[in-house]
């Protein structure tokens, strides 16, 4: 799988989400999956919170997948077979959907790309964890954002 990078944001916090959600919309086409990677903790759900608006989705850690409005956001962290992704019906749950975020995804990135309906355009967001400062926020982000593409 190649990607390129379409736009990278340096020592974001979190009370600068509202701002990455606005230009990742402005930035992609929608219908569109993003799978979202990181280290345990670097922000991936706290970002699909911020996209869909704060409170209005939960963590799909245990049911792996969320609706929340035109959104289906997916945690495969638990997922261990390619064929478990089959079994989820992925293209039931993106029927008049406009993004799908998929945290742990990208280990299974060809498999969910087959799943798309054909109108879905794919991305990965990489989310970075910066060393600690002594900011009220804790520790800044780095967020990149690149295109998917099949080789």
């Amino acid at each position: 799988m190649n990607k390129k990078v379409i736009r990278e944001w340096k020592k974001v916090f979190k009370s600068d989400l509202p701002y990455i959600v606005y230009e990742l919309k402005e930035l992609t086409k929608s219908p569109a999956m993003v799978v979202l990677e990181g280290d345990l903790g670097a922000g991936k759900t706290s970002f699909t919170q911020s996209f869909v608006g704060e409170g209005k989705t939960l963590s799909p850690t245990y049911s792996i997948l969320s609706e929340a409005k035109t959104i289906l956001h997916a945690d495969f962290y638990r997922i261990e077979k390619n064929e478990e992704i089959l079994q989820l019906e992925l293209p039931v749950y993106l029927e008049d959907k406009q993004y799908f975020f998929a945290e742990w995804g990208m280990k299974y990135v060809r498999r969910l790309i087959r799943e798309l309906p054909e109108n879905y355009s794919p991305y990965l967001m990489e989310i970075k964890i910066n060393e600690q400062t002594d900011h009220p926020e804790g520790s800044s982000r780095n967020f990149t954002l690149y295109s998917l593409h099949e080789e």
